[in-house]
């Protein structure tokens, strides 16, 4: 928000107005008190909310106001919150829609950029004032398709992003020239800019405070490098990145309604294993967990095997000895480089290059979390050995950006570096993929998931695709570190063991992409989101997804689409079926709605292997977090 002398009238006020504050790695979340108001100034009208400095008490009779307090947490007041929350302004011209849900209870305000703000919490149910407040500002109509949500009609259709962006801090100079090359290149060079640029600029967005966005030396560097590549480059990709076309899904059976479950607890894992400590039935385990994951005091031995570290038929006898032989193989690699002397590391430049990166990783990653907080902290030595050590025993792949956040909750749990190490081994061959120079993983898996779309969602996909946004790069950050910087560390850990279990199908966590799509799907139509506004909102949904609902919508659509009677065959790879032996590709593009002039669905689910793209992806460089 930026300040102004100018003293507004205002039109509007309503004290004791919640906002929930979100830490990311942190259980609990502060929501503190402030007065929303509608306020007029010179430059126009603006809603604002500050805060203040008055109690709020939780632990009322409102039933409603229970809801939202949920787990008999107090709401904290503002010298009791981890930090002060800012300040919001936003120009009633920038409004393009908000929801009320709660019983109106809860209000969520959506800027035409895409922007999506925390949610204002009214203690007594009473919101309806601040939208009468509204309505008397601007013109608003409630969508036919979602009650809880309203269009602001009749705004100027003056684009804001350039101000947005420079908001951000993120450019020192020509702001607008530089965001909008980012964008066209992310358009026409979708695979270079992505990899340079994409992620650590989200991030940028997501974690770091207003005060706090500065560009650093590095991420300028990295901007300019992926804006700057000779166009010769891109010109060698070509049309290498092909979606599926989808005019209209299959027809599906109604969706099922998929309830979660407790996770699992000591006494079921005490019944699973026999006298000698094997699991004889893991598929009964798997689907506890799956349905509700593992209790925490649990998944220090569960996750070993979900991992791979044991196997599931091993004995007690036999893990020990195996643990024993895996110590002694994890200290010899360790060995290997931290015997390396300098005047080796001088002649090593890939191994130089990847221990430096390493050591910047290392230095940011959760240092929210009280295991890696604080300064000299010995746990972060542990991060980057265990991350070092995989260099060794992987140097083909060696270390890519992403790699430490899915390591930090694996070594928070185990605390152990030998046990974390192998975990994370046993990890990384689930995810390996994501990593690797060509990136024939993350183009199968965004071609997958627009298929899905395609088939579960087919208006939502239409509308993506018309709107520039068929290729789902919006979803780049959830696959390549699965979900790490979407949830809180202990969500992220359950959602993490229910798709190491493999159920219902191996892309699960696609189908989790859908759920959570398909619940933001009146949002992005119906605010006519475009590419950019839609990265944008998708962005500001980091802490704000429910997993649980987001898990039984996605097993509702497997389900879902696994019983339609005729699934195209490449969807039915997908989610793991049988293909049925349809036709070649021409027909089956006309029988299922294809546009014949794209690639057929059956492109789309196996990686390109045009013989270019070998010197395209020599091109590429991974350093985007």
């Amino acid at each position: 928000m930026s300040e102004t002398d100018e003293q507004g009238k205002d039109l509007y006020s309503h004290h004791g107005v919640l906002v929930k504050t979100n830490h990311p790695n942190r259980e609990e979340d502060s929501q503190c008190s402030g007065t929303l108001s509608i306020v007029d100034y010179s430059f126009g009208k603006c809603i604002e909310w500050k805060p203040t400095d008055d109690s709020v008490d939780s632990e009322m009779n409102d039933q409603e106001w229970a809801m939202v307090n949920t787990h008999g947490r107090r709401v904290r007041t503002l010298s009791e919150c981890q930090s002060r929350p800012r300040p919001i302004r936003i120009e009633m011209s920038d409004l393009k829609s908000f929801r009320v849900t709660r019983n109106s209870q809860q209000i969520s305000l959506m800027q035409r950029d895409g922007t999506t703000h925390s949610s204002f919490f009214f203690q007594h149910a009473n919101a309806d004032s601040f939208v009468g407040a509204l309505k008397a500002n601007v013109k608003i109509a409630k969508s036919k398709k979602d009650k809880h949500l309203y269009i602001v009609l009749d705004q100027p259709e003056s684009r804001v992003l350039d101000r947005s962006f420079a908001e951000l801090d993120l450019f020192t100079e020509n702001t607008s020239d530089v965001v909008w090359k980012f964008v066209r290149n992310l358009h026409h060079r979708p695979y270079e800019t992505t990899l340079e640029a994409f992620s650590k600029l989200t991030d940028i967005w997501l974690y770091k405070q207003p005060e706090q966005r500065l560009m650093e030396r590095e991420v300028a560097e990295l901007l300019n490098r992926s804006l700057t590549l000779d166009e010769t480059e891109a010109s060698v990709a070509g049309e290498d990145y092909a979606v599926i076309r989808i005019r209209g899904g299959p027809a599906l059976p109604p969706r099922p309604p998929c309830p979660r479950g407790p996770p699992l607890s000591v006494d079921q894992w005490a019944r699973c294993l026999d006298e000698e400590g094997r699991v004889p039935d893991p598929d009964r385990v798997k689907d506890i967990i799956f349905r509700g994951g593992v209790s925490a005091s649990l998944r220090y031995e569960v996750w070993k095997f979900l991992l791979g570290y044991f196997p599931w038929g091993s004995t007690h006898a036999e893990r020990q000895q195996l643990r024993k032989r895996r110590v002694e193989e994890y200290f010899q690699m360790k060995l290997q480089w931290r015997s390396m002397t300098p005047a080796q590391e001088q002649r090593f430049s890939d191994y130089r290059e990847r221990k430096s990166l390493i050591e910047k990783d290392v230095y940011r990653t959760d240092r929210t979390i009280p295991f890696f907080a604080g300064d000299n902290n010995p746990n972060l030595q542990l991060l980057s050995d265990i991350l070092m050590t995989y260099v060794m025993y992987n140097f083909d792949l060696g270390y890519v950006q992403g790699m430490s956040d899915l390591l930090s909750p694996i070594l928070c749990l185990m605390t152990n570096e030998v046990d974390a190490f192998w975990c994370f081994v046993g990890f990384m061959d689930k995810v390996s993929s994501n990593f690797e120079l060509d990136q024939a993983g993350i183009k199968l898996q965004l071609t997958q998931l627009f298929g899905l779309l395609g088939a579960a969602e087919p208006e939502l996909a239409a509308y993506l695709e018309q709107h520039e946004s068929g290729n789902m790069f919006f979803c780049f950050r959830w696959l390549l570190v699965l979900f790490k910087r979407e949830f809180s560390h202990q969500d992220i850990m359950r959602l993490w063991e229910v798709l190491w279990t493999d159920l219902p199908c191996q892309n699960f966590h696609l189908l989790i992409c859908v759920a959570i799509l398909d619940t933001e799907k009146n949002i992005l139509m119906e605010n006519g989101y475009g590419f950019t506004e839609i990265l944008k909102h998708i962005n500001d949904l980091s802490l704000h997804i429910d997993l649980d609902s987001s898990l039984s919508k996605a097993e509702g659509m497997y389900r879902q689409l696994t019983a339609a009677a005729k699934l195209p065959d490449p969807v039915r790879r997908i989610v793991g079926l049988e293909p049925l032996g349809e036709p070649s590709p021409e027909p089956e593009a006309a029988a299922n709605g294809v546009d014949g002039n794209h690639s057929c669905p059956a492109a789309a689910v196996s990686a390109a292997t045009d013989p270019e793209d070998a010197a395209f992806e020599r091109s590429l460089s991974f350093n985007y977090l």
